[in-house]
């Protein structure tokens, strides 16, 4: 059989057009193929997330499929991104600063200035935008949060929603935060409902990992060898922290002890382990947040359960990407994929001084009391709650820097990055100490983040831990 005959998409014809078509050539534009062997790129961003949260970064919170990326890869324990959701986004999809990208703030604050109008510059182009000119497949999936609200609805323009920005497929959410349970959901580029229902068991991480496995077997089925980018940016753990009993009540009883006490487990695991550098001292506790032995036993009885929902809910969010990286190796792949997992910012301290069982009180200024959240302790984390924990336990969770998400102090900005890449990398269970932020990653050679790494016992630098 005649070979076909090709040339270059976008470049003049190559075949022959004579008087008849027996005396013709066809040819056929092909679009640019990536290089042979080029890797995979896999992106996983979680939510609110501290420095402290994940098992590999010295926590109790299980998270097998996380410590499993960190010990074959590198754990990156000087890495800065904003302290805030949409602009380290932007940063992320662009290599450029936020400002300069005009989301200095989340798009919910976006004002009509310089740096804060929300609306990334077509030529400051996407990451996905650049990899699908050089022959990959692009997916997004989860949350979005880089669309203005005027520009959300299914009659808006498009112009900045993922489809628009160089991805080929989208699921997910494009606001900054959803309903776990019943989540306002896009499919591409039209509003769907969930599948099913919590009732029959629905719950967002487990859909967001069974469509990123559909787009990757739709994908395998006609491009065996195309390489792919894919973005998969988590709800979790931003409130509302919404997880089945099952993964709560693993939990329980576990932080009775309070947040004073594990900061203090979590720090010691953190030195041993060598995840701070030697000299690293633990920074104080701010005195809005109360000492544990302290606070009266209602007080305890709210604030332990709400870390049991939490930790539960990021041990789910691991199980289902774990379902998502699991299928990655069985394709053969996932030694030349990088995978790159961070969070976008501290953890969160939203919830205020007790928690809320309601996430929504926070931006109304609405500050619910103990007796309040007691009432409808057994339903925190239900279908029926959309909670967010006490800001004791985001100080705690960013362990063992100061403050939290929205300040630009350590445990604002401070987060974990974990770069997982078996083919491109030697280094296995290691941290890299060079400083680090979004708009400067994406620029680095792999060489350079090889030569560079130093393994955790050895790092220095420890005065930029200190309080």
């Amino acid at each position: 059989m005649k070979e076909l005959k090709t040339y270059p998409e976008g470049t003049p014809f190559t075949g022959t057009i004579g008087r008849t078509a027996g005396e013709s050539e066809p040819a056929w534009p092909v679009p640019t193929k990536a290089k042979p062997g080029a890797p995979n790129v896999l992106v996983l961003l979680l939510d609110d997330v501290g420095f402290a949260q994940l098992g590999c970064y010295g926590s109790d919170i299980r998270t097998p499929t996380f410590d499993r990326l960190a010990a074959g890869g590198l754990r990156y324990r000087d890495f800065h991104t904003t302290a805030i959701c949409s602009p380290t986004r932007a940063c992320l999809l662009t290599g450029r600063n936020h400002h300069s990208n005009g989301v200095g703030i989340i798009q919910e604050m976006a004002t009509g200035f310089p740096g804060y109008n929300g609306m990334v510059p077509r030529e400051n182009g996407f990451l996905s935008e650049m990899l699908l000119q050089q022959g990959y497949a692009t997916f997004a999936v989860g949350k979005w949060h880089l669309t203005q609200a005027g520009e959300s609805a299914s009659g808006a323009s498009k112009a900045r929603w993922p489809l628009s920005r160089g991805f080929e497929r989208y699921y997910g959410f494009l606001g900054g935060k959803t309903n776990q349970w019943a989540p306002t959901l896009v499919h591409d580029s039209h509003y769907i409902d969930p599948p099913r229902t919590p009732e029959e068991g629905y719950h967002l991480n487990a859909d967001l990992a069974d469509h990123a496995i559909e787009f990757l077997t739709d994908l395998r089925t006609v491009a065996p060898d195309k390489p792919f980018f894919m973005y998969y940016c988590l709800g979790a753990g931003h409130a509302p922290h919404h997880v089945e009993p099952e993964w709560s009540e693993r939990y329980r009883g576990q932080y009775d002890k309070g947040w004073d006490r594990w900061r203090e487990e979590v720090f010691a695991r953190q030195v041993a382990a060598g995840i701070v550098p030697p000299g690293t001292q633990l920074s104080p506790r701010p005195p809005w947040v109360k000492e544990w032995d302290s606070l009266s036993a209602d007080a305890r009885r709210l604030y332990a359960r709400q870390h049991e929902v939490f930790a539960g809910f990021l041990e789910q969010t691991d199980h289902h990407i774990g379902r998502v990286i699991d299928f990655l190796a069985t394709l053969g792949e996932l030694d030349n994929t990088i995978v790159v997992l961070a969070s976008d910012n501290g953890a969160s301290a939203e919830g205020g001084e007790h928690g809320s069982f309601n996430e929504l009180q926070f931006p109304n200024r609405v500050e619910p009391t103990i007796e309040q959240n007691l009432e409808r302790l057994d339903e925190w984390g239900s279908v029926r709650s959309y909670p967010n924990y006490s800001w004791g336990w985001a100080w705690a969770g960013n362990t063992p820097l100061r403050r939290w998400k929205r300040y630009l102090h350590q445990g604002g900005m401070s987060d974990p990055l974990i770069v997982h890449w078996p083919k491109g990398i030697a280094a296995r269970g290691e941290c890299a100490d060079s400083t680090c932020t979004w708009s400067t990653w994406r620029r680095r050679s792999w060489k350079r983040s090889r030569s560079s790494r130093r393994r955790c016992s050895t790092a220095s630098r420890s005065g930029r831990w200190k309080a």
